[in-house]
């Protein structure tokens, strides 16, 4: 791990990391030998939307429309037509299953 960082942390801040990490749940340890082999507890998918559920209650007071309009507002340029036409019918789902 880290030798794929461009300015890597020492090997004793990498295992106390790691070693948090798995207390956490978010990584489970497997012996190989003498080494220790880690592997994630949940799927990208899992963690990615405990991060955005964190991140839209820390900067955003819970508000999903507030974070979608942050981030509208940094990236619209960037979006093509056919990115706005399938955010167009995530809208139009979440308007039927709310009403």
């Amino acid at each position: 791990m880290r030798s794929q960082l461009n300015d890597p942390p020492s090997y004793s801040s990498v295992r106390t990391m790691m070693g948090i990490l798995e207390t956490k749940g978010f990584l489970r340890r497997h012996r190989d030998g003498v080494r220790h082999l880690y592997s994630a507890t949940r799927s990208r998918e899992k963690a990615g939307r405990s991060a955005l559920t964190h991140l839209m209650s820390t900067f955003f007071e819970g508000s999903a429309s507030k974070m979608i309009a942050a981030l509208l507002d940094e990236s619209a340029s960037q979006l093509s037509e056919d990115e706005l036409a399938e955010l167009q019918q995530s809208i139009d789902q979440a308007r039927k299953q709310g009403n």
